[in-house]
């Protein structure tokens, strides 16, 4: 007697499936997923993983608009030999920003949209830097978010 494995999800059934399909159709497979023939000197387990991650990506939906945008820079930073940098960070709300400005200690608090300053909201903390300032900064940099050039 024979016990076949129950699947919760065709999902999941068709990426075990891979496991037992022979080189020549998991090559056809890439082809209609991928559009393009399949490497030649690509291992099966690398062949299996692609198939496999490319059959999740259309049940679930592929990356963000905004990861892709920084993977294709990273791609063109590399290409031109620049190093990687990292992500700006982002600064949750509630946050409190200090800053001194002869001899006056400015305080911010960072919202969902925009900033207060002197219980007002401010768009953004570059125009909270040029009232206080009276000219033209970069409000992360003024802040001491980002490190000068």
């Amino acid at each position: 007697m024979t016990t076949r494995k129950i699947y919760s999800t065709p999902l999941e059934a068709e990426l075990k499936l891979f496991d037992e399909l022979p080189r020549s159709e998991l090559k056809r497979r890439w082809k209609s997923l991928f559009g393009t023939s399949c490497p030649a000197q690509m291992s099966r387990i690398f062949l299996v993983r692609a198939l496999a991650h490319r059959v999740q990506e259309g049940a679930h939906g592929g990356l963000d608009r905004a990861t892709r945008r920084r993977l294709d820079k990273a791609a063109a930073d590399l290409k031109a030999g620049r190093a990687i940098l990292p992500a700006a960070p982002t600064i949750k709300p509630g946050t409190r920003l200090l800053r001194e400005w002869h001899g006056t200690v400015h305080e911010v608090i960072v919202l969902e949209k925009g900033v207060e300053y002197r219980d007002k909201t401010w768009p953004s903390l570059s125009a909270v830097a040029r009232e206080i300032t009276g000219t033209r900064w970069s409000g992360p940099r003024f802040f001491g978010l980002k490190a000068g050039a």
